[in-house]
């Protein structure tokens, strides 16, 4: 099943029905409502599923955002944060998008689960990236000080990130979601690279699943933290659907397939057809490039 994320278009719409339709109007006829879905867009959204325009496949937490809020805001509130009234806003925002993926008959709810508070590594592996000092003795000693201060720091956030998403499994189970748990570009955000044979284990329900955002992974091996394919290969028998895009190295993503440096041939054994294959663009990308896009990574992946 291919898709397509709101995110391209959602912040240019206020009636969420014609934003389905430009998206229908893409080719598609399954939409992820991302977390820029804003309540005065519901209406329109409900009006074209009930009149059979779009499917929904999933719902990217929180979605819709909080009253209030009217820009994307996926870590607005965080299952790890040491705050009892953030994780429980984190909580209650969480299943208000439960109900409306319910509501929209969708089958996955993308999270993102929490962070380790640390400083801003990830933006300066990144400047050092671009300026050609990858493999150096220094970013040797900054990316080796990363992982130990990771491994120090993760214990407390990781279990308040359990805890939180264990009080929400039972309604994830009772409502029929999967929630697809998704790997993060970001080096402090959890689960760590390393850690999600750990985390699956310590979620055995088939109500969690593994979302694989194919712009983070390979953020991650630019960065050399992963293997791109090695890591989804990995966790391919969690694996319930992917977020497409590309990478501009060393870190710009949401670009058009064919435009970066994901190799999606690598990936392509791991990629099924009923895995639930996302696009999700940047809004700066005009109608020509997405059309691109989509029929670059068709053409590598196929047609289901």
């Amino acid at each position: 099943m291919y898709s397509f994320s709101t995110c391209w278009n959602s912040h240019r719409h206020t009636d969420g029905r014609a934003m389905l339709r430009e998206i229908r109007d893409l080719g598609f006829d399954h939409a992820e409502l991302s977390h820029g879905i804003r309540v005065s867009l519901m209406p329109g959204i409900l009006e074209a599923v009930d009149a059979g325009e779009m499917k929904i496949s999933s719902l990217h937490n929180f979605c819709p955002l909080p009253m209030g809020v009217t820009h994307a805001a996926p870590n607005l509130y965080q299952f790890s944060d040491e705050r009892p009234r953030e994780r429980e806003l984190a909580i209650k925002h969480t299943l208000k998008t439960f109900e409306f993926a319910s509501r929209v008959k969708a089958s996955v709810v993308v999270l993102h689960l929490g962070s380790i508070e640390m400083k801003d590594y990830t933006g300066k592996l990144g400047e050092m990236l671009e300026r050609g000092e990858k493999g150096s003795a220094k970013y040797e000693k900054l990316c080796a000080e990363i992982s130990k201060v990771r491994e120090v720091k993760k214990i407390k956030f990781v279990e308040r990130t359990n805890d939180t998403l264990r009080k929400l499994l039972p309604e994830a189970e009772k409502r029929g979601l999967k929630l697809g748990c998704e790997n993060r570009q970001a080096l402090e955000e959890i689960p760590l690279e390393s850690d999600f044979q750990f985390f699956f284990r310590e979620f055995p329900s088939p109500n969690i699943v593994y979302w694989h955002d194919c712009g983070h992974a390979q953020i991650k091996e630019n960065f050399g933290f992963i293997h791109h394919a090695l890591h989804l290969e990995s966790l391919a028998a969690r694996l319930a659907g992917f977020h497409v895009h590309d990478v501009q190295f060393p870190a710009r993503d949401h670009c058009a397939p064919g435009t970066g440096t994901i190799d999606y041939a690598a990936l392509k054994p791991f990629v099924k057809p009923e895995h639930i294959k996302v696009f999700e663009l940047s809004p700066s990308l005009p109608v020509e490039a997405v059309n691109c896009g989509i029929a670059h990574l068709k053409l590598i992946l196929g047609n289901e």
